[in-house]
């Protein structure tokens, strides 16, 4: 299964970047972490719970990052074992540009499934694949531009999300 998008992001790619490599907010991000640690260099494990379709499973796994451009690409490999239910394995391809005020973030995604979540079919599959990155690039857009804030907030409180996870301004 293969997808690609792309969204606007009010944060710089340096921003935005930074938050691709914290295990917090990766956490924070991934739909089911329930743990994740590491760090880009040596790379990160995570546990993560999902149910897909009427399969529901505790993957334990490894994420790793390569090809690492700063404030410009990335490439996020993940692989995990969900016991019975089978494996999961896929990985994205991360673009950062900046484009009007803030960032503009092109993804590809690839994944893979086997055991008895493949005997689910495609169809099942391929949703629930478009879902969960979905899900992640809209928890991470979140995560750095925080909750739609009052129009009339102060700027920092409209950055204090970013704040208080990376501990950058």
């Amino acid at each position: 299964m293969q997808m690609s998008d792309t969204r606007q992001i009010a944060a710089s790619p340096a921003e935005v970047y930074a938050a691709l490599l914290s295990p917090e907010v990766l956490e924070a991000c991934v739909p089911g972490a329930q743990d994740v640690t590491g760090s880009p260099e040596e790379g990160f494990e995570a546990t993560v719970v999902q149910k897909v379709g009427p399969v529901k499973a505790t993957f334990k796994g490894a994420v790793t990052l390569s090809d690492m451009v700063p404030d410009e690409s990335l490439t996020i490999s993940g692989e995990g074992k969900g016991g019975a239910a089978g494996f999961a394995k896929g990985g994205a391809e991360v673009r950062m540009t900046a484009k009007d005020g803030g960032t503009e973030l092109s993804y590809d995604v690839e994944a893979k499934v086997g055991g008895k979540l493949a005997q689910l079919g495609s169809r099942i599959i391929d949703g629930f694949a478009k879902k969960m990155a979905d899900q992640f690039f809209t928890n991470l857009q979140t995560a750095l531009e925080g909750p739609a804030p009052a129009a009339d907030a102060p700027e920092e409180e409209k950055k204090s999300w970013l704040k208080r996870i990376t501990g950058k301004n």
